[in-house]
């Protein structure tokens, strides 16, 4: 069964038990009040009969009936079908003296003495003593005391259960037709309800099936906040997060074979200049006085090739957290002095110099190889893409303690793109560079950005295009128990 008619029954199950208890409650409540209606008419029939007919005497004693004024009265109650009878203190008919008066029984009886009223619904019992002309009734027996408070007679008044019945039968016959009514208008609004209910979930379903095709530019419209309202909210924030994880697998994707290609090139590089010296000198293509720079053009092209194949097994190391950090405190300006004489070279020949603002008291707690990895990648970096410029070393420990080390340069800088890419393996900032002297494979950046992560430090990279780079390491103090 489709979920619009499963809504749609729901809805008018619980609007047709709503009606129906209603009805039940209404037609209870109704039919006790009019017999209360009827009682208190009754009532007071009997209390007119008792004024007008029964002479009682100074002592309080029942004397007798003024029979014409009972006439009178037997006629008025006559027209509408109401009868009476009126008993004397013995519980013997004192009027009428028709054998078909309804008797009272000893309880009964019991019960007026104690000045109680007594009502009843139907006489069933005058109903069968009684001719076919008469019909079930409901009356009021009442007793009537004296001012010493001892009983000296007692009236039943009485009406046809019939009369109560009509009352009822166009009350349940008003009720029916309200039922009806209210049943059609139920249907309506249990209908209107179950398609609204259904159009919002179905409106997320087709949503559902858009993405399941791959569109993720999907938003489901919420007006409300109840929870079909509160499955469209996680429902977008889902495409959303798709949306961001599809561009993510695609930028990954594009990395992964930018990687396979830098990769390939990387090797391809060393292993072809190798190869074609191994023939020459196979062959005796080289001339001998060739050979020893051949040689060693050999040698570094398999340095070269040793150096990539170790950069990436120290990425991967790095990232899946199989390396083990020693980390004591040690002085930053210390490994800054000897990186500076290490590189001094390397600076010279671009026509760059290095500014150190590092004081001596700058401590930083840090596995000393991996710290010195840290720096000297970031710094050959620096030199690498600046040209007759000036990079800057500055060192210094906050208040919490933490080694912060910040080294700029003047260099051709990075696009925001560009720098939102430089963690990544095989990626330069600047294409054109595919091969250096230096042996540059787009692996330093990946690598110094996990060691950093390892040490649990953050490292911020700032650029300006044309301007020049700024790398900040921030490597936290050792901790306390």
């Amino acid at each position: 069964m489709k979920l619009l008619y499963q809504q749609m029954l729901a809805f008018f199950a619980v609007i047709f038990t709503t009606l129906i208890v209603f009805g039940i409650a209404f037609s209870q409540f109704s039919s006790r009040m009019i017999y209360q209606d009827t009682w208190k008419q009754l009532e007071g029939y009997a209390d007119s009969v008792f004024q007008q007919s029964v002479v009682v005497s100074t002592s309080g004693e029942f004397e007798g009936i003024q029979i014409a004024g009972l006439e009178n009265s037997e006629r008025l109650l006559e027209n509408q079908s109401v009868h009476f009878t009126i008993y004397n203190k013995q519980n013997t008919i004192a009027y009428p003296k028709a054998n078909f008066s309804p008797t009272i029984s000893a309880a009964q009886w019991k019960k007026l003495k104690n000045g109680e009223t007594i009502t009843r619904k139907s006489d069933r019992r005058l109903n069968q003593a009684s001719s076919k002309n008469h019909r079930p009734t409901t009356d009021i027996i009442k007793p009537y005391r004296n001012q010493k408070g001892d009983l000296i007679a007692v009236i039943s008044v009485g009406s046809p259960v019939s009369n109560v019945e009509l009352n009822m039968r166009k009350i349940r016959y008003n009720l029916l037709i309200a039922f009806l009514i209210s049943g059609l208008v139920s249907i309506i609004i249990a209908y209107g309800l179950a398609k609204y209910s259904v159009s919002r979930i179905d409106r997320i379903r087709k949503a559902a099936h858009k993405i399941g095709k791959g569109n993720f530019d999907i938003k489901v419209p919420t007006k409300g906040n109840d929870e079909i309202d509160g499955l469209a909210t996680d429902f977008n924030h889902m495409a959303i997060s798709l949306k961001k994880s599809d561009e993510e697998i695609k930028r990954q994707e594009q990395r992964r074979r930018e990687f396979l290609a830098d990769a390939a090139h990387e090797m391809r590089t060393p292993l072809t200049t190798i190869n074609g010296l191994l023939e020459g000198l196979t062959y005796d293509a080289i001339p001998e006085e060739s050979r020893e720079e051949s040689l060693q053009l050999m040698s570094n092209e398999t340095k070269r090739l040793i150096r990539l194949v170790n950069d990436n097994l120290d990425y991967e190391k790095i990232r899946t957290n199989q390396i083990v950090l020693a980390c004591h405190s040690i002085p930053v300006s210390h490994i800054v002095e000897n990186l500076m004489e290490q590189l001094q070279k390397k600076a010279t020949e671009a026509k760059d110099k290095f500014v150190v603002q590092v004081g001596d008291d700058v401590i930083v707690y840090a596995d000393y190889d991996r710290f010195v990895q840290i720096l000297f990648n970031i710094m050959q970096n620096a030199i690498q893409f600046t040209n007759d410029g000036t990079i800057t070393i500055e060192a210094h420990n906050d208040k919490d303690k933490n080694c912060v080390i910040s080294i700029s340069d003047t260099g051709i800088g990075m696009s925001e793109s560009q720098m939102k890419n430089i963690w990544e393996r095989y990626y330069k900032a600047d294409p054109s560079r595919k091969n250096t002297k230096y042996g540059e494979s787009g692996l330093g950046m990946a690598i110094v950005h996990q060691l950093v992560k390892a040490h649990g430090g953050e490292i911020v990279v700032d650029s300006t295009f044309g301007k020049g780079t700024t790398f900040t390491v921030t490597l936290p103090p050792q901790k306390t128990e």
